[in-house]
């Protein structure tokens, strides 16, 4: 059973569709991962802020970070949340802006290319166990839509942007997460 509609959208996760996105370039395979990480204000978690972000609806005066973000156009294909809740903002077919300049394997404008998926948290706070059972599930459910997403292309937004970004950072476990992989067929 394909676990992604027709639409682009995965069964199973909170709907919440962004107008930050476009069409991929014509004849554009999918095939990277790209993980980062999300928290607004920087080291709090929960609340409705990054969806506020995503839909361009981030209020200035409610932050003082918020008044310095408030007008990027940016988005994820999804966001898993502290709890394992994912959210999806962008149909997988279609293009989000999350990476912004960026090369991978020397292509450049990885958004082109790839899927973007937010984990709430920062790169200094440990992950959750819900998040990289999340993490892992989705990853599957997305590799067997794009079987072009071997496990050897899934990487971090600090290694397509180096200098620039630094996220998922240091607390992201990438052996845990490769172990879970391993698990689910």
């Amino acid at each position: 059973m394909n676990s992604t509609t027709c639409s682009g959208w995965l069964e199973s996760v909170r709907r919440c569709p962004s107008p930050n996105q476009d069409q991929r370039p014509a004849a554009c395979e999918v095939d990277l991962l790209v993980i980062h990480n999300i928290s607004l204000p920087p080291d709090q978690y929960g609340g409705p802020w990054i969806d506020r972000l995503f839909l361009n609806q981030l209020p200035p005066e409610q932050h003082p970070y918020f008044a310095k973000i408030h007008q990027l156009r940016v988005s994820a294909h999804l966001l898993i949340r502290r709890d394992g809740e994912r959210v999806q903002y962008v149909p997988l077919h279609r293009r989000a802006w999350h990476a912004g300049q960026s090369c991978f394997d020397g292509r450049e404008r990885c958004n082109d290319f790839s899927i973007g998926i937010e984990l709430e948290g920062s790169d200094e706070t440990p992950y959750t166990e819900a998040q990289y059972r999340a993490l892992a599930r989705t990853i599957r459910e997305i590799q067997r839509r794009y079987p072009a997403i071997s496990d050897d292309r899934i990487t971090g937004h600090c290694d397509i942007a180096p200098g620039r970004k630094t996220d998922p950072g240091p607390a992201f476990d990438w052996q845990r997460l490769r172990r879970l992989l391993s698990r689910i067929a």
